[in-house]
């Protein structure tokens, strides 16, 4: 049998243990003892290990960070790095089916995590049961490695790296097909108010999305309610407005997208600054706003902007809220590759503070980059071209960031094909199930040829 063959076989089997992850509620959530990132990324892990061992493969759980399964001997690793824990999802935030309930509709299957990443990780565990299925010899270990905290931080990943080291060569399912060689460099930062009299405001669920929802509560008589409406209506965006005595709550709605692609979406706390500051609201905050971000992208006005052949920076506002009469919020910066933090840091230090607010940057990462004749491009790149008879599509440099970041000798490779939108960190994700057959086959494809180097 050849592998696309052994694939198939197990198609009713990926659709049924992809059910039962996606069935897992595995956000972020509030620690515990046994539960670093709370008890639905353990759950998530205990039953995609469980699915593992029935296997048959060797498992280990790392203290509910993150655990893998193994096959094979040998000095020489091969890694395999996946995700587990997903995006926060509500019915509420406009999906068609619950999110936490896979359905499958005309092949497709709908759900959060479907396909980042709790598909690729299906995928991957039936990728290492048809190579193992086909007898091919086992000179090295193949390894699959579950995180629980990649939307969050990937703690778990540089907990497995501390207990257990890298890998010789690797990959993360967590990408863009062919494979990503590049992905840019990262630079996270809060901006405060310093003074404001806007009574409330909250906005967004996670940084490194772009806000599609804010909510604001000021006085009535501080701007100008049809100049306010006047600027919705003309830009298409969605609003409720509603008086509350002297004061008036407004509810903005935009569209969200990713961090590392801001310009896909629409910034609900952007149009609501921008909007107050077209209708002549004069406050600090709104003005700080306006002056360091607009409505912008790529870090103009912030004093930021830069590119290369590769790519541009991009900044994004995710989460906004108030506490004490102070206003906060968080900044998601991708960087260009050739470009490094301290380049980035320095350029952005004379625009970080005004008299109405400041901006303090909280961590940076800098950029991944492989020679893309590298024997680690050139394996994976030869298994996708392979499967898939796909020799226009070239390797990519992106703006998100991965796993590879964490773990050395390892880029993305997949799982999202060319030119599709599976509206990841979105309502309504989804993914075909031949897609993810085909994912599977171009893994283990893969594996048997890093098997060969």
């Amino acid at each position: 049998m050849d592998v696309k063959s052994v694939i198939e076989g197990y198609r009713d089997e990926l659709v049924s243990r992809l059910g039962s992850l996606v069935a897992v509620n595995s956000a972020m959530g509030t620690p515990e003892d046994g539960a670093p990132f709370g008890p639905g990324p353990k759950k998530a892990l205990e039953t995609a290990l469980s699915f593992l061992q029935e296997d048959g493969f060797k498992t280990v759980n790392l203290d509910n960070y993150i655990g893998y399964a193994e096959m094979g001997e040998g000095e020489k690793l091969i890694g395999i790095v996946g995700h587990l824990d997903v995006v926060p999802a509500a019915k509420s935030d406009g999906w068609d089916t619950e999110p936490f309930e896979m359905t499958e509709k005309d092949g497709i299957l709908y759900g959060r995590g479907v396909s980042d990443d709790k598909g690729a990780v299906v995928a991957s565990m039936i990728a290492m049961k048809a190579v193992r299925d086909l007898g091919i010899p086992m000179n090295k270990r193949v390894r699959l490695i579950m995180g629980t905290n990649e939307e969050s931080g990937s703690k778990g990943l540089a907990y497995y790296v501390k207990k257990e080291g890298s890998v010789d060569y690797g990959f993360t399912p967590d990408g863009e097909f062919p494979l990503v060689y590049g992905e840019k460099g990262m630079v996270g930062a809060v901006y405060r108010s310093k003074k404001t009299e806007i009574l409330d405001i909250k906005g967004g669920t996670v940084s490194n999305i772009v806000c599609k929802n804010c909510m604001i509560l000021l006085k009535k008589c501080t701007f100008s309610k049809k100049a306010l409406e006047d600027y919705f209506n003309n830009n298409s965006i969605a609003y409720e407005m509603n008086e509350e005595g002297e004061n008036v709550r407004i509810s903005v709605t935009g569209v969200a997208a990713h961090a590392s692609t801001p310009e896909l979406g629409r910034n609900a706390i952007s149009y609501l600054m921008c909007g107050l500051h077209a209708a002549g609201c004069q406050d600090p905050f709104v003005e700080f706003y306006c002056d360091h971000f607009g409505l912008e992208t790529d870090g103009t006005s912030a004093g930021v902007a830069c590119k290369d052949e590769y790519g541009a920076l991009t900044l994004n506002n995710g989460v906004i809220g108030m506490k004490d009469g102070v206003i906060e919020g968080t900044i998601d910066i991708r960087f260009p590759v050739t470009f490094n933090a301290k380049q980035v840091v320095k350029q952005w230090s004379e625009h970080l503070e005004d008299e109405n607010g400041l901006i303090e940057i909280k961590h940076t990462v800098e950029p991944l980059f492989f020679p893309v004749d590298s024997p680690l491009v050139t394996t994976l790149l030869d298994a996708y071209r392979e499967v898939t008879g796909d020799t226009e599509s070239q390797p990519l440099v992106i703006g998100g960031g991965t796993y590879a970041k964490g773990i050395d000798n390892t880029i993305a490779f997949g799982c999202a094909f060319p030119h599709e939108d599976y509206r990841i960190h979105n309502t309504n994700e989804w993914v075909r199930i031949d897609e993810l057959l085909k994912q599977a086959e171009i893994y283990a494809t893969a594996i048997i040829k890093l098997l060969a180097l």
